[in-house]
């Protein structure tokens, strides 16, 4: 990044903060009007799911119009089971605080919680104090609900859908500074190579470099996401197609944002670990007044690699602003600028024999590289800006509309490996090529929500309208090796891997050689509704549908220099049953679609060879159970069979191949929670098989297996705290072996990786924690893009971090 462009960062953030404290200076005298509105002794109807104390309380005083003075330190780690009916205000406080050690009391026009007397002698409360220390650190790892699987407050026991939260608990406890990092713990979810530029999951056995989603708006260019400013971060698993629309294939991640709330927040984190590794990252909040509040979140990181000549840098800002004008309407503004700058790096490869037959990863140090580190880099800036405005209706009707503008600029070039080690020859045959991505998104949502009952059947009723337009330019240049023209292909020795000759690289439009020099422009037009439905105290259904106008105007400005336009008319449906034999336990079906479109996840693949076919559509049946065995303490099981048709499957060349279609069938597990009051766990199992259901001609027979598949995984991180300030952690990563193409040529090994983890409170505003990766220094493959680029695993790795709050 520039110091022009950093500057204009920051110019950015002042804007926002300037422009904040104009609308709160206006705003004022409203929100006093109607917080002194409120009626103490009037019945209003709240609907507020269990979950956190401090996050209910907040909805209820936004639904009653009141002033509730909160004190964030007294609600840490204090769930509450909910409330959903008429109350008053004073009884419908006492409701939520039940089993919390706290009360409310009146204070001229506002509330304030104050801890129950311990000689009281009123019954219920002298089991309080015992009911306190039980939840003092709970649900550190295990979420309640979500608003992104259903775009309602739903609770994650009443979505009939495998998910799995990583919160911001654990985000810390283990250092998770990546979407990589994030899932290893995920069953189902493994990660890909992404040929060393861009995140890359294998959802169930499908991956995708598209499907992510920030706040539910999606975010899908290929980069390196930093989690510096998000709360949470949640999987989805199976097709999500009413949700999100195009794509949500085998799953997506969406990113919660950090948002500013009333809790403030001065929180710094410095950062040193083994490769050079330094990171540094501020999180500030500040309560402007009753109805404003400023949050501002940063990183800087500077790392090196147990990678020869491997490198990277990145630096993020992003300020939100929120505002409450009334006790019924929220805005939330926000940006992002973000800029990573880093080595391609696309490891190691593999062996090939004297009649052409692959055998496996040749046997090198894990930090050689094949290539050059010094031509091999990949960079993106990053700008978006995001708002949210939501208003409750009197009518009980409530109203959100997002708006995201965001531009991505993305280049990326690599000297690689491009085939194996010959070894007949003991060479290694390299290549070269660039690629530069500009994108520009535009997207708008609107949802209306609305809860009422016909009889003794109840709805929770969302629909909505999603617009967006996509425009992105695309050119590759191809690396000819000595200056010369016909010379796309180097081989050098094994001994010696990393080449220094000449390269021009170029944009060839000529014969069959021809680059990309594409601009396509999207746009999408979206129609869905959902309805929620209680059909009795036992019986609960989730009945949706979604409609995608989906547009590409493609030009193909090399070669046969096409314009292309294409329409793809998508439904996607959703269909849910959840029963509940006791409160805590659902057991659910469902059955749910989504399509990616004949432009690929990354909207460049369109061409006169691919036009005419449908697109990828992809069907998933999911059956399982959910448990909350405590408020705390949450056990997932599924069962899945996922049907993915008129696949598009790429190999080594960037060829593209039609495949008939493809099957996964599993099982997962999985436990979050709190053990003990002091014992944390978060971990899953998974069981996996798939199959190519067609033959491709020349690259695999019918009854492959799919690509990047383990057939069993095994994670556990454990955390417990010897002492009030003393704690430690485990983690277990097991994952068995799979292959690294549709090819079944190379297989990667199975492994088994500890990870370990110690956390000291030294003061009330200093803590510090110790993180290693790989514990025992085992010798792994972490991904691999394809049989001739895999990527081998760190091997031990040391954090320390010291954060401070003031």
């Amino acid at each position: 990044m520039t110091i022009r462009g950093f500057i204009r960062s920051i110019y950015f953030c002042a804007v926002l903060i300037s422009l904040s404290l104009t609308i709160v200076f206006l705003s004022k005298p409203v929100i006093a009007e109607s917080l002194n509105s409120a009626t103490p002794s009037a019945q209003r109807t709240y609907s507020i799911p269990a979950g956190y104390l401090h996050e209910a309380l907040i909805q209820f005083a936004q639904q009653a119009g009141i002033k509730l003075a909160i004190d964030p330190v007294k609600l840490q780690g204090k769930v509450t089971l909910g409330l959903t009916g008429n109350f008053e205000i004073k009884s419908g406080l006492d409701q939520l605080l039940t089993g919390s050690g706290l009360q409310v009391v009146k204070q001229d026009d506002s509330y304030a919680l104050t801890e129950v007397p311990a000689s009281s002698a009123d019954p219920v409360v002298t089991t309080l104090p015992s009911i306190q220390i039980t939840a003092s650190n709970t649900n550190r790892y295990a979420a309640v609900s979500t608003t992104t699987a259903t775009k309602t407050n739903t609770l994650l026991r009443d979505v009939p859908q495998s998910i799995t939260v990583i919160t911001n608990e654990l985000i810390k406890d283990q250092s998770i500074r990546s979407i990589a990092d994030a899932v290893r713990y995920v069953p189902g979810v493994g990660v890909s190579q992404g040929e060393g530029n861009r995140d890359a999951l294998v959802f169930r056995g499908n991956r995708s470099t598209g499907d992510f989603f920030t706040d539910g708006i999606r975010d899908d260019v290929e980069y390196y996401r930093d989690l510096y400013n998000i709360e949470r971060v949640e999987v989805l698993k199976g097709a999500n197609g009413m949700i999100f629309g195009r794509g949500g294939s085998g799953g997506v991640v969406n990113r919660v944002t950090k948002q500013a709330n009333w809790d403030p927040v001065r929180e710094f984190s410095f950062q040193g670990g083994s490769f050079n590794q330094k990171r540094m990252t501020a999180d500030v909040g500040h309560v402007i007044n009753d109805v404003a509040a400023i949050r501002l979140n940063a990183v800087y990181e500077d790392a090196g690699s147990f990678r020869d000549g491997v490198s990277s840098e990145r630096l993020g800002i992003s300020p939100t602003v929120t505002l409450k004008p009334t006790h019924r309407t929220k805005v939330v503004a926000s940006m992002e600028r973000f800029h990573d700058d880093r080595t391609a790096d696309r490891g190691i490869t593999s062996v090939l024999g004297a009649r052409g037959e692959v055998t496996g990863p040749v046997d090198v140090r894990r930090s050689q590289f094949f290539g050059d580190p010094n031509r091999s880099n990949a960079n993106i800036n990053v700008l978006s800006f995001n708002s949210l405005i939501e208003h409750k209706f009197d009518s009980g009707i409530t109203l959100q509309n997002r708006t995201n503008y965001a531009t991505y600029d993305k280049f990326y070039q690599n000297v690689f490996a491009n085939g194996g080690f010959n070894v007949s020859t003991e060479q290694v045959s390299l290549g070269a090529y660039n690629n530069a991505s500009t994108r520009e998104n535009v997207f708008n949502q609107t949802n209306l929500l609305y809860s009422l009952n016909t009889g003794p059947i109840s709805h929770t009723l969302m629909a909505g309208i999603e617009i967006g337009r996509q425009d992105t330019h695309n050119r590759r240049e191809t690396g000819l090796f000595n200056n010369n023209l016909a010379n796309t292909n180097l081989f050098v020795p094994l001994s010696n891997s990393i080449t220094n000759v000449p390269i021009t690289f170029r944009n060839r439009d000529a014969g069959g050689d021809v680059d990309a020099l594409n601009r396509s422009i999207v746009n999408v037009t979206s129609l869905y509704i959902q309805d929620q439905i209680e059909i009795m105290p036992k019986l609960q259904a989730i009945v949706g549908v979604r409609y995608d106008l989906f547009e590409v105007n493609f030009q193909q400005k090399n070669g046969p220099r096409d314009h292309l336009k294409t329409r793809d008319d998508l439904i996607a449906p959703r269909f849910g049953l959840i029963y509940k034999p006791i409160e805590p336990v659902s057991f659910y079906a469902s059955y749910s679609q989504a399509y990616v479109p004949r432009a690929g996840d990354q909207l460049t693949s369109l061409n006169v060879t691919i036009e005419t076919l449908k697109p990828e559509k992809f069907t998933t049946l999911e059956t399982g159970v959910k448990w909350d065995i405590r408020p705390d303490l949450a056990f997932t099981a599924s069962v899945y069979q996922l049907d993915r048709s008129n696949v598009i499957n790429s190999v080594v060349g960037g060829q593209t191949f039609l495949t008939k279609g493809q099957r996964t069938e599993g099982v997962e597990a999985s436990l979050a929670g709190q053990l003990t009051s002091n014992w944390s766990v978060m971990g899953g199992y998974a069981y996996q098989v798939g199959e190519i259901t067609g033959d491709i001609f020349g690259i695999a027979k019918k009854g492959a297996s799919v690509a990047e598949l383990p057939r069993h995984t095994f994670s556990v991180w454990s955390r417990y705290d010897i002492t009030p300030s003393i704690g430690a952690a485990f983690g277990v990563i097991h994952r068995d072996s799979m292959f690294t193409s549709l090819t079944n040529r190379v297989s990667l090994p199975d492994f088994t990786r500890v990870d370990a983890a110690l956390f000291a409170q030294f003061t009330k505003r200093f803590r510090g924690q110790l993180n290693i990766e790989n514990l025992f220094d085992t010798k792994y493959f972490a991904a691999a893009q394809n049989d001739f680029n895999i990527t081998p695993g760190s091997p031990i790795a040391v954090r320390a971090t010291l954060i401070a709050n003031f």
